[in-house]
């Protein structure tokens, strides 16, 4: 099982957890925004661009706690999967992940995904979805991206 991470994050130096979005290969989906980070350390750019698109999805809001009790149990309807890939296209997504539920999960491998998308489908997606720097909509893009499978359907529907 193959499941995508993206993060929004407040800036590459003071770098914390704004949200967390996560699409399964089954199209099952996790999505979460920290209540607790500190607005002061957005950078412009996170500022203009994802504080923005934040609350669309109405009790997906977390203290960084209840984000990291949420995203563990989540990952363990997986348990029973031979192979959990965590697959990402920047590594600060890894480590953002790995930070919120203090280390690597456990039974899950990490894979660098950054050469398998094809960036137009990934563009595409977000061009009809209306997004970008949501990382619900960027993880969904990313599966939808994937060079070696069929196109993911929107899950949305």
């Amino acid at each position: 099982m193959r499941v995508f991470v993206d993060t929004e994050f407040t800036d590459f130096i003071e770098c914390d957890l704004v949200s967390i979005g996560l699409v399964a290969d089954d199209g099952s989906e996790f999505y979460g925004e920290r209540s607790d980070y500190d607005r002061a350390s957005c950078n412009e750019f996170v500022r203009a661009a994802v504080l923005s698109q934040l609350g669309q999805y109405p009790g997906r809001m977390f203290t960084r706690e209840a984000l990291r009790i949420a995203l563990v149990a989540w990952l363990d309807q997986f348990a029973d999967e031979p192979e959990r890939v965590l697959c990402f296209d920047y590594f600060g997504d890894w480590e953002l992940l790995c930070d919120l539920v203090d280390g690597p999960p456990a039974g899950w491998q990490a894979h660098h995904v950054g050469q398998l998308l094809d960036p137009g489908r990934q563009e595409a997606y977000c061009r009809e979805h209306h997004g970008r720097h949501h990382a619900l909509v960027d993880a969904r893009a990313k599966r939808h991206a994937m060079i070696d499978s069929a196109p993911a359907p929107d899950s949305r529907k």
